[in-house]
């Protein structure tokens, strides 16, 4: 990334330097107004962080902007694995907002993804409204679950009574369950693999008055196949995250959490829209669930984007692409592919369905129907027939999902 850019009115965007990270975050702090976190808190995201990608912005020597970059590689329809980089961390200076900052620094990183031939930006954002402004669209929602506990228990296979769990100190745990999320990684579009440090980062250090971490692990015949990190804050347990490689364990370790003494409610804010967790309760208004938006995706290079995944049905369409912010790929685009693999490559055809890159993005991960789009007026069908084909061939079977924030 280059050393500076200037928007003409004294405002400087400049790479993160290492001895500058501390004034990264007490920056951030300060512009979002969140409650100040010790420098310990932050020490074990310095170690991921891409400190090329990553922004403070000035004007003179004031620091008046920060943005944060990490190198991350996601899971698209069909199991591939592709590089992106994750975005957040977006702020600006009350005294500066209104004034183009946020939007120089994000063209500065479309660029730069564009120069290193990666086809997708990630963002995890706080107001979506100024992101769909140059093209992003949200592709993955997550769920809110409570569950009344004092209810009937849940209700788990007989297979799950031959689990063992084992609570174990989170640490000592840490690269099984790695490795047990490594295996689960390609299984959903949306997850993220997680690259060195990211898993020691989630699990965090307990500061002062922070609530103490468990970790409760299963096993099948020796093999380790699970794990659950939760809190207890009174009498609600609060999963921090679940997974295993088999229903069995699943459904025992979800148990296990309902079924801690002196608690009545398990609240998990983070899972899939999918989740067979619902499927569990035997009494279906046990769960109380929300939704809300997640993971925003921003197509860098539509025709290397969209051959990187696969489709549920054959498809063959003519994408006609609207994009102010990322010119180079608007236009025509003939998507060719099926549930072993894709092209994209421009076109001179008739267009048969025309959208935005913000549309084509929400709809990328195969969460959002092209078919729902058309309807509130953002796709158009030019060719009769094509809507149909290409909704059916972008959704997948399982609800794509960001497991974990960045």
């Amino acid at each position: 990334m280059g050393a500076e850019v200037c928007d003409g009115s004294g405002l400087r965007v400049l790479a993160l330097e290492p001895g500058r990270w501390d004034s990264f975050c007490e920056t951030l702090t300060w512009h979002t107004g969140a409650p100040a976190k010790p420098r310990a808190a932050w020490a074990p995201m310095r170690e991921v962080v891409d400190y090329d990608r990553s922004m403070l912005a000035y004007d003179g020597e004031e620091v008046v902007g920060t943005m944060a970059a990490f190198p991350l590689r996601v899971t698209t329809p069909g199991g591939a694995s592709v590089a992106a980089t994750g975005l957040t961390m977006a702020t600006v200076r009350p005294t500066h907002r209104r004034r183009g900052l946020l939007k120089t620094m994000l063209r500065r990183q479309a660029d730069e993804a564009y120069a290193q031939g990666e086809p997708l930006v990630l963002h995890t954002v706080t107001d979506p409204g100024v992101y769909r402004t140059i093209g992003t669209g949200c592709a993955t929602r997550q769920m809110s679950v409570v569950i009344d506990t004092a209810r009937p228990g849940l209700s788990v296979p007989e297979s799950a009574d031959a689990v063992v769990l084992r609570l174990v100190d989170p640490e000592s745990a840490l690269e099984r369950c790695e490795a047990v999320y490594a295996r689960k990684v390609p299984g959903r579009p949306g997850m993220l693999s997680r690259q060195p440090g990211w898993g020691r980062l989630l699990i965090g250090s307990p500061g002062a008055g922070a609530p103490v971490l468990y970790c409760v692990t299963s096993e099948q015949e020796g093999e380790f196949t699970g794990y659950a990190r939760y809190s207890v804050d009174a009498d609600v347990v609060e999963v921090l995250d679940v997974e295993a490689l088999d229903s069995a364990s699943y459904a025992a370790l979800w148990r296990f959490l309902a079924e801690l003494h002196l608690t009545s409610r398990v609240s998990a804010c983070n899972r899939p829209l999918d989740d067979p967790l619902l499927h569990l309760a035997p009494d279906t208004r046990q769960c109380k669930a929300t939704v809300s938006d997640s993971l925003y995706v921003r197509l860098i290079d539509v025709g290397k984007a969209l051959q990187a995944r696969t489709y549920t049905h054959p498809l063959d369409v003519v994408l006609d692409v609207v994009d102010a912010f990322c010119p180079w790929n608007a236009g025509r685009w003939r998507l060719s592919g099926d549930a072993k693999g894709a092209s994209c490559t421009r076109t001179s055809d008739p267009a048969e369905l025309s959208l935005s890159s913000a549309e084509l993005a929400g709809a990328y991960l195969g969460g959002v129907g092209l078919r729902a789009l058309a309807g509130a007026g953002k796709v158009r069908e030019l060719r009769r027939g094509a809507l149909a084909e290409a909704s059916a061939a972008f959704r997948g079977d399982l609800a794509p999902w960001l497991p974990f924030g960045f």
